[in-house]
This record gives C-alpha cells, sequence and structure tokens, in this order.
C-alpha cells in the first residue's frame, strides 16, 4: 500500500470499541428479547475525503464468516437444456452435494422465477424469505428485469457465482462469508456489514483490520482517502476507531491545484483564442461600416428632388337651411328652369296650345 492511501488502525482502540459495543447489545438483547434476535449485524461507515468520481463496488473477503449458519441463502440458476425445472433443481442439487455445498437452502431455475414470481406480491415474499441470493453467472445479467426495485433497494441483489468452477465450495464459500462495500458518486459515506454480534471480539477486530485494509487498497482514488472509520450496529451509535490527520488535507489541497493548474492553462488560451476572434470580427465590422458611411456621404451629395406636398380638399361647409320665404322666391325659377330644360318637342306642343288658346280668346270686331 502507498503510504498516501494507509489507514493505519489502533488494535487496542479498535478492540476496546468491540467489546463496548458488544455490552451494549447484550444489555439491549436481554431488555428486549421479544422483539430482537440473538445475534445483530455490525458495519464499518466509512467516511471518505472526498467525492469519488466514479461508482464502485469492492469484493471484501473476511477471515471469520460474518453470517450465522441460521441465514438462509436462494440460488438462482439456468434453465438446462433438454430438462423440465423440476429436473433441473434436482441436477444442481446433487452437483451441490457433489462438491460439499451445505449452506444454500433453495434452488430456482430461471423459468420458474418468470412464471411463478412474476406478480408484485410473490417477488417481496421471496425478498422476504431469504437473507441472501446468489445467482449462476450465465444468468446474473437477466434477473434484474424479473427481480424488481426492490431487491436493490434493501441491499439483497443477487451475487454472481461460477457454478462451473472446479474449486465451488471455496468460491460459495467467500461470497457467503465475505461482503461487499457499494461507493457511489452521490456522497462521501459508504457501509458495509463486517460481522455480527455472536462473534468473539477477536474475530470482530481482524475482520474490521482486514476490511479497511482491502477497501484502502482497492478504491480508484489519489492521495489519502480515508477520513473517518466508524464501527456501528442497527441499533446503536457509531463508535469512531479512525481519525485522519488534518496535514492530509494540506496534501489534498496541494494536489486539487497541481490538478487544476494545467486546466487553468488551457482556459488561457482558450481566452486568448476567443480574444483574437473577437478583435478580428471588431475589426472587419469597422471595415465595413466604413464602406458604408462613405456610400452615404455619396448619396447625400447628390440633388434630391424636392417634393411638393399636395394640398389636400378641405371638406365643404355646410348649407344653411333657407327659410320658407327664400324657398317661395325660388319657386318659380324653378319652375321657369324646368320649362327651359323640357326637349323641344314639348315645347312646340305647348307653343301650339298657348296660340290656339289665345286665338280663342281675341274678341271678334263687328
Amino acid at each position: 500500500m502507498a503510504e498516501e492511501k494507509e489507514a493505519v488502525l489502533d488494535r487496542v482502540q479498535v478492540k476496546k470499541a468491540v467489546q463496548a459495543l458488544q455490552a451494549f447489545l447484550k444489555t439491549k438483547s436481554t431488555s428486549d428479547s421479544l422483539f430482537l434476535d440473538d445475534t445483530q449485524q455490525i458495519s464499518l461507515l466509512f467516511t471518505l475525503w472526498k467525492i469519488p468520481r466514479e461508482a464502485q463496488t469492492i469484493r471484501i473477503p473476511l477471515p471469520h464468516g460474518q453470517r450465522p449458519d441460521t441465514d438462509e441463502v436462494c440460488l438462482f440458476t439456468r434453465d438446462e437444456p433438454k430438462m423440465t425445472p423440476e429436473q433441473t433443481q434436482r441436477f444442481y442439487k446433487k452437483l451441490l452435494e457433489v462438491k460439499g455445498v451445505k449452506n444454500i437452502t433453495e434452488i430456482i431455475p430461471y423459468k420458474v422465477l418468470r412464471t411463478e414470481y412474476k406478480p408484485y406480491e410473490a417477488k417481496r415474499r421471496l425478498l422476504g424469505n431469504f437473507d441472501m441470493f446468489l445467482a449462476d453467472d450465465r444468468v446474473r445479467r437477466l434477473l434484474p428485469s424479473h427481480l424488481g426495485k426492490h431487491f436493490y433497494q434493501r441491499k439483497k441483489e443477487p451475487l454472481s457465482v461460477n457454478l462451473q468452477s472446479k474449486h465451488l465450495a471455496r468460491d460459495i464459500q467467500r461470497v457467503i462469508q465475505g461482503t461487499s462495500l457499494k461507493i457511489t458518486n452521490k456522497g462521501c459515506c459508504c457501509m458495509a456489514r463486517v460481522a455480527h454480534s455472536g462473534m468473539t471480539a477477536d474475530e470482530v477486530t481482524e475482520n474490521i483490520e482486514a476490511a479497511v485494509q482491502t477497501v484502502v487498497a482497492k478504491l480508484r482514488m489519489k492521495g489519502p482517502v480515508m477520513k473517518l472509520i466508524h464501527i456501528k450496529s442497527q441499533t446503536s451509535v457509531a463508535l469512531p476507531i479512525y481519525t485522519s490527520d488534518l496535514n492530509h488535507l494540506a496534501v489534498l489541497e496541494d494536489a486539487e491545484k497541481h490538478a487544476q493548474t494545467p486546466k487553468k492553462a488551457g482556459a488561457a488560451a482558450k481566452k486568448k483564442a476567443k480574444e483574437n476572434k473577437t478583435e478580428d470580427i471588431k475589426q472587419t465590422d469597422t471595415a465595413v461600416k466604413g464602406e458604408e458611411k462613405k456610400v452615404e456621404e455619396e448619396e447625400e451629395d447628390e440633388e434630391i428632388p424636392q417634393l411638393v406636398p399636395i394640398a389636400t380638399p378641405r371638406k365643404k361647409p355646410k348649407l344653411e337651411k333657407p327659410s320658407k320665404k327664400k324657398q317661395l322666391e325660388k319657386a318659380p325659377k324653378s319652375s321657369v328652369a324646368k320649362k327651359e330644360k323640357q326637349t323641344p318637342s314639348k315645347r312646340t306642343k305647348n307653343a301650339g296650345k298657348t296660340d290656339s288658346k289665345v286665338k280663342r280668346k281675341v274678341p271678334k270686331v263687328k
């Protein structure tokens, strides 16, 4: 291990914390024995200096098994060709007996999972009946769509196992009695199950030391990694077993500065390129504007014909209504005008009539 990533644990301090936690769990189990199991999980809580960039899952082998023998384990297998689901179950039961595997309590073929455990209630019942799930590595990638999100929310997703391995019993024992740590890129805290309350203090301390060493070695991070490490159970307070020095903070700051310097240089080069582009654009804009001004001045020098505004017609004033006397005076004129407007044929007829009338009215002279 590199010195920068090393997290040195004080064995005496770890053992004291484990003994205090076990004493607390014993008192709690005696007072609430009806509601709590005899064995409880003991977990490690890791707090990192910074949030990792990528999510990661670390497999941690432990020297002492961290699961009691009472835990029930379920195994998902593939469908063997030319066999019914019952025949595949018998085939794998015989295989496990021959290899010496005794920890698996139930075997479910892939076809049975698709048909019998399709309803939501059946999936929830399956989740509650078993403490751990294993899966054949040939079928592992097909299970998430059939299991649902609750297996992953409760961290009971099936772990892959190679059923064709020559050392099948050893591999399954390592997977069952080992543990795994899931590191996400959404926070700086993560937890892994390491032991149970039925183990001795020495066994728990050895498991803790092995887990811390593997996590620090397999983490994909540079510089000092661990900030704090606590030990806790489901019902207890977190007890600190490791705290890093503040000198690590100065090391992290220096590393960040060195990492930022090439980024800053690249950013400065980009800024200069942008400034050069803006200057070129400005120069082209000024040249175009100068040409436009010249064209405008030449157009202004030419004589522009003056436009005379056209007088808009005004509205005629409203005529006053003539009085009755004026109407009477104008009446004969209108009759005369009518007579003048008459056609010449009508005039001749009227003239003839008038002559005849005149001749009749003239008195005869005796």
